[in-house]
């Protein structure tokens, strides 16, 4: 049915299923001889028995999505891959969502296709319409498809960075609906930025005739996320949306899920992809999504659910007890932040040094926002780098409940940060008390001489 199973499949069926699909491409026929220059030999056993003998790839030289004869289970494994992915897409949220395929490249790299796509639909098209999030590859990915970000500063809400949707019109009429190739907006992304009002931009960019591309890298595994692309669909315009296959389904880097609710537009962007392509992130999400089954990878979300609600309220009493707060940020389903004002006062360098002390910890994941740090990336100047702003009015620390994270893994990650800011508040103190006592005595030298 092309279905993932409601339940899952042990391991030895996986294996099984796998190896019928490779004894149907031609490098493991008995007999088969080769005498093209890509016959799928392989010289090391290990890497063979890695990738189970399915050594073609996928797609053929012109189409990533085509079926190529002499690979019939790698095609037929791509196939199913596809159509598994897509019902989960569906299982999570999206369910008008009509295609999608596995692309084996990240998120940025699968966005800048999706740019790609778009210049042949609209040739006199130069800037793309970028409300503000402070992630390098999806800022990267409009400059390496060759277009001009157009970037639109977030407006603060309470603690919330959120979109300023009359600032992307009046960018839109400032530049001129045809000179944009797209709207490019975010889920997915860290506290205090929520998620892009993608209701209004896509009702903006249906109203203009402009096309939307949506970077959900790791909106899947949340339902609010879902919800926002299947309304802004409804409502409006949404041609693609990416999500990053590692973040979403735990398998290694390196694919990610380009989907959309016009199925030719989706074949473009396929056919846009130059070449073969590795299966290895197809094989690596169909195996993981036979073994979970569709009930569960639904178990999967629930408890990241319930693992976010512990967190936010742990996370609130830590805070709480160090006299910083819990930034209020009820718009983003999967980050949390955390203020650090007491400790960015007492020092500087005492908000980066909270960052080492924890990565020396095996705390990994936590990032550490300080207040007016400045970063250029392809010659543009973004102030406040890290925090989505120019001027964000704390220094603030984030953590987030991502699909698959433990009770465990909060409380360890609890434990030490508790640890971490006591030791930091302890040495900002006595440097400070050290520069007071040194500016008293350099009052004292001057007064005698």
């Amino acid at each position: 049915k092309g279905k993932c199973p409601e339940d899952g499949w042990d391991e030895s069926t996986i294996e099984l299923f796998l190896h019928e699909l490779a004894i149907m491409d031609s490098n493991n026929f008995l007999g088969n001889c080769g005498v093209g220059e890509r016959e799928g030999r392989v010289a090391s056993g290990l890497v063979a028995r890695r990738h189970y003998r399915l050594i073609h790839g996928i797609g053929r030289s012109g189409d990533i999505s085509a079926v190529q004869p002499k690979a019939a289970g790698s095609s037929l494994l791509n196939k199913l891959t596809n159509s598994v992915v897509l019902d989960i897409i569906k299982l999570a949220g999206v369910r008008t969502v009509t295609n999608c395929f596995v692309v084996p490249m990240a998120t940025g790299m699968s966005l800048t296709l999706c740019f790609l796509t778009l210049r042949h639909k609209r040739p006199k098209a130069k800037y793309i319409i970028w409300p503000r999030i402070d992630q390098k590859s999806c800022f990267k990915s409009m400059i390496t498809a060759g277009f001009e970000p157009v970037v639109v500063e977030n407006v603060l809400e309470g603690d919330e960075l959120r979109t300023d949707i009359e600032a992307v019109e009046a960018k839109i009429k400032a530049f001129g609906a045809e000179n944009i190739l797209c709207v490019h907006s975010t889920t997915s992304c860290f506290a205090p930025r929520v998620p892009d009002r993608l209701e209004e931009l896509a009702v903006i960019c249906a109203n203009y005739d402009i096309p939307h591309i949506v970077n959900n890298a790791y909106g899947v595994q949340s339902s609010k996320c879902m919800h926002l692309i299947q309304q802004g669909a409804r409502v409006g315009r949404i041609d693609a949306f990416v999500q990053s296959l590692d973040k979403n389904f735990m398998v290694p880097v390196g694919g990610a899920v380009i989907a959309g609710f016009n199925s030719s537009f989706v074949q473009e962007i396929s056919k846009m992809y130059p070449g073969r392509a590795s299966a290895s992130p197809s094989l690596d999400v169909l195996i993981t999504l036979l073994s979970l089954g569709a009930s569960g990878y639904k178990q999967l979300l629930k408890e990241r659910k319930e693992m976010f609600s512990y967190l936010s309220g742990e996370l609130k009493k830590l805070a709480d007890s160090h006299n910083e707060r819990l930034l209020d940020t009820p718009h983003n389903p999967i980050s949390l932040a955390m203020s650090l004002k007491n400790l960015d006062e007492n020092n500087d360098a005492a908000v980066t040094q909270l960052g080492s002390m924890l990565f020396t910890r095996q705390v990994s994941g936590a990032r550490v926002v300080p207040c007016g740090s400045v970063q250029t990336v392809n010659n543009y100047t973004f102030k406040g780098f890290m925090s989505h702003a120019n001027d964000y009015p704390c220094a603030y620390l984030n953590a987030a409940s991502a699909i698959g994270i433990k009770k465990q893994d909060v409380d360890v990650f609890l434990k030490r940060l508790d640890k971490c800011l006591k030791t930091s508040r302890k040495e900002a103190k006595q440097e400070k008390s050290i520069n007071e006592i040194s500016n008293s005595n350099t009052g004292t030298e001057q007064l005698e001489d």
